[in-house]
């Protein structure tokens, strides 16, 4: 593994797998979070077995976790080796003219994102693990005590989205990601060799993902706002 990646193209191969994997994560996430719009029920009944399913908890929960430390460590490196070859390569071409403005500045649409994970964490996960596995709570339920007091998620959720500011980082977050995504999905796909006959169709499905998820979560914040 650690052959694979001290080369510049098994950084990369290892970047786009990380980055794909991720994707289909994101995929998944949104639409959780679009039932808590469709249906605060089904939400309410989906979150608590992706919550307490031993099999996501404890074998898929830290995958993902190592998926996305892995992606950001790997993209600054990334980063920096590109840098080194820029410094080079500039003095005779026009990178500008080369690749695009999202291309160029992925480092910091990925930091934009990292600290939007941060606050996501601190408002959603940090708050699960303490009720389950420090508080030992696994019922899911708004009152432990109380078998008919339903379900916490949708509630969760919506009392997140209750102050602007905290509406609007989240916005703004998606915005980024949607830069992120937009030359992200299709340099990873490119990367694990899929340039072919399909590129084209890829590149349209790209922009779609990449355009319709991060609107998609926009929406579902903006929704909570104006209906809490």
């Amino acid at each position: 593994m650690s052959g694979i990646l001290n080369s510049s193209i098994g950084r990369k191969f290892a970047m786009a797998l990380s980055a794909l994997f991720l994707m289909v994560f994101l995929l998944q996430h949104f639409t959780i979070n679009l039932l808590s719009v469709l249906d605060g029920d089904t939400f309410n009944d989906v979150s608590h077995f992706m919550g307490t399913f031993w099999v996501i908890q404890y074998l898929l929960q830290p995958v993902l976790i190592f998926g996305v430390i892995f992606h950001f460590v790997m993209g600054f490196v990334l980063e920096i080796k590109n840098n080194k070859a820029r410094q080079i390569s500039y003095a005779k071409n026009n990178g500008g003219a080369n690749s695009t403005w999202m291309s160029r500045n992925m480092i910091w649409s990925g930091l934009a994102i990292l600290g939007f994970m941060a606050l996501h964490f601190y408002d959603f996960w940090f708050p699960e693990i303490n009720i389950k596995f420090i508080e030992g709570d696994m019922s899911g339920l708004i009152d432990p005590n109380n078998a008919d007091s339903g379900y916490r998620y949708l509630e969760h959720l919506q009392h997140k989205f209750v102050d602007g500011w905290r509406v609007a980082l989240y916005v703004i977050s998606f915005v980024f990601l949607a830069l992120h995504l937009l030359h992200g999905f299709n340099s990873a796909f490119q990367s694990v060799g899929a340039n072919n006959k399909y590129t084209k169709g890829l590149k349209g499905f790209s922009k779609v993902y990449a355009i319709g998820v991060p609107l998609g979560f926009i929406f579902i914040a903006l929704f909570h706002y104006f209906n809490h």
